[in-house]
């Protein structure tokens, strides 16, 4: 999703003396099919062709976010009050908008044409929105965004690939939900895999594997690697720039379906370049055949409960 923008409606809060209640989720990982069903850590990666399409599902979202008590925030391209009209639908959209618990904000505004964002700063200043809203007595903010503005060069590309893993990672234990479109017609194949191998949630079944957090010290690891997504694979590492604890890079590997011989080879590297080892949590019987076979030292299979 795109860093915060200066939003159309001003800030609002929730009723005086009204009581939230927290409620435990367990973050959402797999395929989607529309834009409802999410908690406050879930982060969702849509490809659209149809704007209509993509509309519904940002009304599905932020809806759905109402509801639960966040504040929500839809971001876009374009004029604001024809963005306004794209939530017309949903309901109490106007009050809402008028209170602050919903806003609006084009990009336009504020980021120029092939702007580089910086991950690190954009991740503290959605901290800071998530804290803000929080301290206005909302039960944590829900942002949908079209990103597609973000990403047309490559050093856009790479600039927001880095940020959506470090974004991702900040979901975990804040209450802080989104979702991240990208236009078909305007990010292509190669590019749109990128950005959704590095989302828990996505609407396509490409990229065929998913890398994204899973709490402080594991990362998530599933799907199938293979030598088709070799180059991906490599490039998803890099840029989540994992950082061992304790000498480990843990991955909870209990969605790993497949894993070929290069690409753990590839994560045995990877960690090695940090004096680390990898502890890989999968039922998956063939991680410890390949360890075995390989007689890779520093990779140890943990079979997942």
């Amino acid at each position: 999703m795109p860093p915060p923008v200066r939003p159309v409606a001003g800030a609002g809060g929730r009723a005086a003396g009204e009581r939230l209640v927290e409620v435990t989720y367990k973050r959402k990982s797999g395929f989607a099919v529309h834009g409802r069903g999410f908690g406050p850590h879930d982060h969702l990666c849509w490809r659209y062709r149809d704007e209509h399409d993509f509309h519904d599902r940002v009304r599905e979202f932020l809806s759905e976010g109402l509801t639960l008590g966040y504040q929500v925030r839809y971001i876009g391209t374009g004029d604001p009050d024809v963005l306004v009209r794209d939530l017309d639908g949903i309901d109490g959209i106007d009050e809402a908008l008028k209170a602050g618990t919903a806003q609006v904000a084009s990009l336009d505004t504020t980021y120029p044409v092939g702007a580089v964002i910086d991950p690190a700063t954009q991740v503290r200043a959605y901290a800071a929105a998530t804290d803000a809203a929080l301290a206005a007595g909302f039960a944590g903010l829900r942002v949908a965004a079209d990103c597609t503005s973000l990403v047309r060069t490559p050093e856009q590309l790479d600039a927001f690939s880095r940020y959506e893993h470090r974004i991702d990672r900040y979901m975990v234990d804040r209450p802080f939900s989104a979702m991240c479109a990208y236009s078909a017609d305007k990010v292509d194949d190669h590019a749109f895999a990128q950005l959704a191998c590095l989302h828990p949630n996505a609407n396509t079944a490409s990229p065929g594997f998913r890398l994204h957090a899973a709490d402080d010290e594991t990362t998530a690891f599933a799907g199938e690697v293979d030598q088709f997504s070799e180059d991906l694979f490599a490039l998803a590492l890099h840029r989540a720039d994992l950082r061992p604890h304790g000498g480990q890079l843990v991955f909870d590997a209990t969605g790993l379906t497949f894993l070929d011989h290069r690409n753990l080879l590839r994560l045995s590297r990877h960690a090695a370049d940090q004096d680390a080892s990898v502890v890989l949590r999968t039922s998956w019987p063939g991680a410890s055949k390949l360890v075995n076979l390989l007689e890779i030292t520093n990779v140890r299979v943990e079979s997942a409960a």
